[in-house]
């Protein structure tokens, strides 16, 4: 919004003298005489010139232009505050939004990778079955094989039950670090987006 003010060029605070000058320098630099070619604009431009002048050099006229002034841009500035609180409400709700259709179909897809998976299809299987459910390329890779690692590490081996106490019982350790690494990886798969 342009001011009185910044049609002569001056500060809010300026004094009659610096009005008169500043309006003395406008109306030189814009009468429709001094533009030629460009006789409509400068007439224009003149006549808020003089509008804005004899409004400021009237005491009287510039104390109820200023109160005017003020009370409308703390208005605006009101109002403008509440169209920003507004529209960064807007913008988190569609992210969020956003967020949560993203989170549904993950879901959705770790689903259909897990049901799969049961059925006893592998990693290329399941990656297969993904892209035919319009999941991105990068995120079925990701699935296929965090679910697959986890189906694997669900394969349990069986192991012949020691019949002689002389043998050493196994600590397990070597599983449990197969089973700890196939678990971990089908956990970064499946939670971390990349």
């Amino acid at each position: 919004m342009t001011t009185l003010y910044a049609t002569l060029g001056i500060q809010s605070d300026a004094t009659l003298e610096e009005i008169k000058l500043a309006y003395r320098r406008a109306a030189m630099k814009w009468h429709p005489d001094r533009n030629p070619g460009r006789e409509a604009d400068a007439h224009a431009a003149f006549q808020q010139i003089r509008d804005a002048y004899s409004i400021l050099s009237d005491a009287e006229q510039r104390q109820v232009y200023d109160e005017v002034f003020e009370r409308e841009m703390r208005r605006w500035e009101t109002e403008h505050t509440a169209e920003m609180a507004a529209e960064a409400a807007q913008e988190r709700e569609a992210q969020e939004a956003a967020r949560r259709v993203a989170q549904d179909h993950y879901e959705k897809m770790v689903a259909v990778a897990m049901r799969f998976a049961d059925d006893g299809h592998g990693r290329d299987v399941l990656f297969g079955v993904l892209l035919g459910q319009e999941c991105e390329p990068g995120l079925a890779g990701r699935i296929a094989d965090s679910v697959w690692a986890l189906h694997e590490s669900r394969k349990t081996v069986v192991e012949p039950e020691p019949t002689d106490a002389t043998v050493q019982p196994d600590t397990g350790t070597a599983r449990a670090d197969k089973h700890a690494s196939a678990f971990e990886s089908f956990w970064e798969g499946l939670f971390k987006f990349r």
